[in-house]
C-alpha cells in the first residue's frame, strides 16, 4: 500500500510538473500570437501608406526597415560620467525590449524549429535588416537571477568566445549595474580574422519583476587592451541585444535577443554568407544560451547520470577546454606565443608553432613538461560542395581508421603522456579495427556527446608485442543532426591517459565543417552582359578538351568550408621533423577526407569545389610547369629563367613572380582556379576563395570588350595580348596594368586545353 502511494505521489509531481511546463508555454505562445497580429496590423498599415505614397508622388525611398535597426554609434568618450552612462543605458533598455517582445524587427520563423509541446522554445531570425539577428523564447526551471549569472559568463556557454572583461562597473537605479564590457570572438576557419567589441552592458529590474541583461556597442575607442594582438581582430558592432528573464511558476520564461554586424566585407567573398547568416548566429548564440541554461536546469535537478563517475559540472569543463584548445589552435594568436613557420602563404597546410612549456589544464593548474619543447600545430581549409556536414562528421566519428594513421597518433598520444619517444625512434605500428566508444554524457537533445574512444594497435617491433599499444582519445561530437539549419558539425579529441584525471592537460585536434548559404544565381543574367564571354561556343569549332579537368557546375546545391587543425608535441631539437611529418601527416588526412566525402556525396561527384589546387599540391607544381611550357611554346619567350624551371623550383619562383598570375577554367561561367601570391594581392583574395570568383567580375566593360575581341585570335594561334585597363579586386578597389598576356595552358600531352592563364604586368592599385 505504502509502495502504491509513493509512487502515486511521484506521478501526481510529475504530472504538476507537465502541467506548469504546458501552461507556461501556452502563454508564450499565445504572447507570440499576440506580436505576430501586431506585425500584421503594422504591415497593413505601411501597405497602406505606401499605396497612398505612390499615387500621390512618382518615386517612393523605402528605408523603413533600415530605419528600424539603424542604432547611434555610442563612444566611450561621451560616456564619462553616470549620466551619460544611465542615458545609453536607458536607450539600448528601450531598443532591446522593442525587439524582445515588439515588431522592431520583422521576425520569421527559423527553418527546422517549429513551437510545440516537444520544442525547447520558440526561435526566430531576421528577416531585410541590417546585421543578423535572432530570437529565443523559452521557459527554464531556474530562478531569474541565477539565469543572469549564467548567461553574463558568456564564455562558459558561447564556444566562439576567446575572452571577456568587465573593465569598469557603475552602480545604477532598482538595484541594477553598467559594465564596460571587451569581448573577443574566435574565428571559426583559418580564411578570416577574429572580431573583438567595446559594449555597455546594463543590468536592471523591471516594474513587473523582470530581470534584464542587455547589450550594445560603445565606438571611438580603438584597439583592445593588448595593441599588440590588435592587428589579429576586426572590430564587430553589437546592435541592442540581451537577455529579458520573467519569473513564472516552476522557474523562468526567458527571451533572447542576438543582433550582431559581423563586417562581412573583411572576409573573403566565399566565406560572406556565413557573416551574413542570422541562421548562423541563431545556432552559435541564441539557441545554444538557451540550451546551455536549460542543461545546467536538467543538471541541478539530480536527475543527470554520467559514465564513469564524472561529475556534470567536470565533463562540462572538459567540453569547453576542448573546444578552447581547438579555436586557439586555429586562431594561433600571438599574444598565446603562436608565430608562423612558413609565412610566405605559398603552401596549402600552415604551421605555426608555439614554444609555451606550461600548458593550463582545468582551473588554470600548469602543467610542465620539461622535455617538450613545444607544440606545433598543422591547419588548413578547404571548400567541399554537395557533403552534409553532419553526415561527415559522423562517418569521421565511427571510422577513425578511415583517415588517421596510427603510427603517428602513438608517437604524439605517448610523448603527450611521458616523453618516452623521440621522433627518430618512432614506432611502426598499425591499427587492429577495433575502436570501442565509451560514452561519458551528451545533452539534452544529443546535439552534442562526450566519450572516450579506445583504438586497438598492434607494434611491429618484436619487443613490443606483449605490451599494450591502445590509443585513448577524448572526443566531443557536435551538429551531428542533419535537421538542424545553419549549425556547423565538429569533431574535435585529444590524447588522454587511460585514467585521466579532471584537471588532465588536452592538446585537441579535429575537425570543423561549416555549412554556407548558396547564393541563387541566374547564370544565364550573368552571361548576357553586353559582350558575353562565351568561351563554350568558342571550344566548339573543333579544340579538344579535357573535360575531366574543367568540367563542373557553376552552383552547388550544398557547400561548406572544412577546416582542419592537428597538434603535435615536439622535442626542442626536432622541431623541423616533426614540421615535415605534420605537413605530410595533415596533407594524409585531407586526401582521404575527399575520399569520404566523395564516397558519401549524393552525386558521387569530387566534394572539392573546383579543380583542386593549392599552392603547395602536386596538383600545383604540375600545373605550374605546364603554365611555363605552354607560355614558351605559344609567345616563344621565357616565363621565368631558365635555372628556376626544374623540380620544385618552378612552383616557387612562379608563386613569387612579380607579375600577377592568373589561372581560369574553361565552361560556360569561367572561374579561376590558381593564382601566384601577386595574383592573390591582386585581387584581395586567397587561393580557397579564388575558385568562387567568376573571370566576368575582375573586368570592367572596356577589359570584358578587350578580351572578346581577341578571344578567337588567342584560340586560334594559343595567346592574345590585352591593352593596358582596369580590373576590380574582391574588395571593389581599381587595379590598373600596363599589359594583360592571355595564352592557353596545354596539359602534358599537348592536346588538350587545360585552362587559360593570364599575367598582369606591372598591376597597381589606383
Amino acid at each position: 500500500m505504502c509502495r502504491c502511494r509513493e509512487k502515486q505521489r511521484k506521478e501526481s509531481s510529475r504530472l504538476q510538473t507537465v502541467n506548469r511546463k504546458l501552461t507556461a508555454m501556452n502563454k508564450l505562445l499565445m504572447e507570440e500570437n499576440d506580436r505576430l497580429q501586431k506585425q500584421v496590423s503594422q504591415l497593413v498599415c505601411e501597405n497602406g501608406f505606401m499605396r497612398q505614397q505612390l499615387q500621390t508622388a512618382p518615386t517612393v525611398t523605402d528605408a523603413s526597415c533600415d530605419s528600424v535597426v539603424a542604432t547611434p554609434q555610442h563612444s566611450l568618450r561621451d560616456a564619462n560620467n553616470p549620466s551619460g552612462l544611465l542615458s545609453i543605458a536607458e536607450e539600448t533598455l528601450s531598443e532591446f525590449l522593442a525587439k524582445a517582445t515588439g515588431t522592431a524587427v520583422e521576425w520569421v520563423q527559423m527553418p527546422g524549429m517549429k513551437p510545440g509541446p516537444d520544442s525547447i522554445g520558440i526561435f526566430s531570425i531576421s528577416q531585410r535588416c541590417g546585421g543578423v539577428a535572432a530570437r529565443a523564447c523559452g521557459l527554464v526551471s531556474l530562478e531569474p537571477k541565477k539565469i543572469a549569472e549564467i548567461l553574463k559568463d558568456r564564455p562558459s556557454w558561447f564556444r566562439d568566445c576567446r575572452n571577456l572583461e568587465v573593465f569598469t562597473m557603475f552602480p545604477a537605479g532598482n538595484g541594477g549595474t553598467i559594465e564596460l564590457v571587451y569581448s573577443q570572438i574566435y574565428a571559426p576557419t583559418t580564411l578570416a580574422p577574429a572580431r573583438d567589441m567595446w559594449t555597455l552592458r546594463y543590468t536592471t529590474s523591471l516594474e513587473n519583476g523582470s530581470l534584464v541583461v542587455c547589450e550594445r556597442s560603445l565606438s571611438g575607442y580603438g584597439a583592445g587592451p593588448d595593441a599588440a594582438a590588435a592587428a589579429q581582430f576586426v572590430r564587430a558592432e553589437m546592435l541592442p541585444s540581451g537577455y529579458l528573464i520573467r519569473p513564472c511558476e516552476g522557474g523562468s520564461i526567458i527571451h533572447i535577443v542576438d543582433h550582431l554586424n559581423l563586417q562581412a566585407w573583411s572576409v573573403p567573398e566565399v566565406l560572406r554568407p556565413l557573416y551574413e547568416s542570422s541562421k548562423a548566429v541563431a545556432q552559435k548564440m541564441t539557441i545554444a544560451a538557451l540550451r546551455y541554461v536549460r542543461q545546467v536546469a536538467h543538471e541541478t535537478s539530480g536527475e543527470v547520470v554520467y559514465g564513469l563517475g564524472r561529475q556534470p559540472a567536470v565533463l562540462r569543463t572538459f567540453n569547453q577546454r576542448l573546444s578552447r584548445g581547438f579555436n586557439d589552435a586555429i586562431n594561433g594568436f600571438n599574444d598565446d606565443g603562436w608565430s608562423l613557420m612558413n609565412a610566405d602563404g605559398a603552401e596549402d597546410v600552415i604551421i605555426a608553432v608555439n614554444s609555451t612549456k606550461n600548458l593550463i589544464g582545468a582551473n588554470n593548474s600548469a602543467h610542465s613538461f620539461s622535455f617538450l619543447g613545444g607544440i606545433l600545430c598543422a591547419k588548413a581549409s578547404m571548400l567541399l560542395q554537395d557533403v552534409h556536414p553532419a553526415v561527415l562528421v559522423c562517418f569521421l566519428r565511427e571510422h577513425h581508421a578511415e583517415w588517421a594513421d596510427f603510427s603517428v597518433d602513438a608517437y604524439s598520444a605517448a610523448l603527450w603522456k611521458a616523453g618516452s619517444y623521440a621522433y627518430p625512434g618512432m614506432r611502426p605500428m598499425r591499427f587492429t579495427g577495433s575502436q570501442i566508444t565509451m560514452p561519458l554524457g551528451h545533452t539534452i537533445e544529443q546535439e552534442e556527446l562526450l566519450e572516450v574512444i579506445r583504438l586497438e594497435g598492434h607494434s611491429f617491433a618484436q619487443e613490443d608485442a606483449f605490451v599494450s599499444q591502445d590509443i585513448h582519445l577524448l572526443q566531443i561530437c557536435s551538429g551531428i543532426d542533419e535537421n538542424a539549419v545553419g549549425a556547423c558539425s565538429e569533431l574535435v579529441f585529444a590524447p588522454i591517459d587511460e585514467m585521466f584525471p579532471d584537471d588532465a592537460p588536452l592538446l585537441p585536434s579535429g575537425f570543423r565543417i561549416i555549412p554556407l548559404e548558396s547564393k541563387a544565381k541566374d547564370t544565364q543574367e550573368v552571361l548576357t552582359t553586353n559582350c558575353t564571354l562565351d568561351l563554350t561556343s568558342s571550344l566548339e569549332a573543333g579544340l579538344a578538351i579535357n573535360h575531366a579537368a574543367v568540367d563542373g557546375s557553376s552552383s552547388h546545391s550544398l557547400r561548406s568550408v572544412l577546416t582542419i587543425a592537428f597538434q603535435f608535441p615536439f622535442e626542442s631539437n626536432l622541431q623541423d621533423n616533426v614540421a615535415t611529418m605534420a605537413r605530410q601527416y595533415v596533407r594524409s588526412v585531407i586526401s582521404s577526407v575527399q575520399r569520404v566525402a566523395m564516397a558519401i556525396s549524393p552525386s558521387g561527384l569530387s566534394p572539392v569545389l573546383g579543380p583542386k589546387l593549392s599552392a603547395g599540391s602536386p596538383e600545383a607544381l604540375t600545373l605550374a610547369h605546364w603554365i611555363c611550357q605552354s607560355h614558351s611554346y605559344h609567345l616563344g619567350a621565357e616565363l621565368l629563367r631558365s635555372d628556376s624551371v626544374g623540380g620544385d623550383s618552378v612552383l616557387k619562383h612562379l608563386w613569387h613572380h612579380p607579375d600577377a598570375i592568373l589561372c581560369c577554367s574553361l565552361k560556360s561561367l569561367p572561374v579561376f582556379i590558381f593564382a601566384n601570391q601577386a595574383g592573390l594581392d591582386m585581387l584581395e583574395t586567397t587561393l580557397v576563395a579564388l575558385q568562387d570568383i567568376t573571370l566576368d567580375k575582375i573586368f570592367n566593360e572596356s577589359g570584358r570588350k578587350a578580351l572578346y575581341t581577341e578571344f578567337a585570335k588567342l584560340m586560334q594561334q594559343g595567346f592574345a595580348c590585352l591593352p593596358a585597363g582596369i580590373c576590380m579586386s574582391t574588395m571593389g578597389r581599381n587595379v590598373s596594368y600596363e599589359q594583360a598576356v592571355a595564352w592557353k595552358v596545354l596539359s602534358a600531352e599537348e592536346n588538350a586545353v587545360h585552362c587559360i592563364a593570364f599575367s598582369f604586368v606591372n598591376w597597381s592599385f589606383l
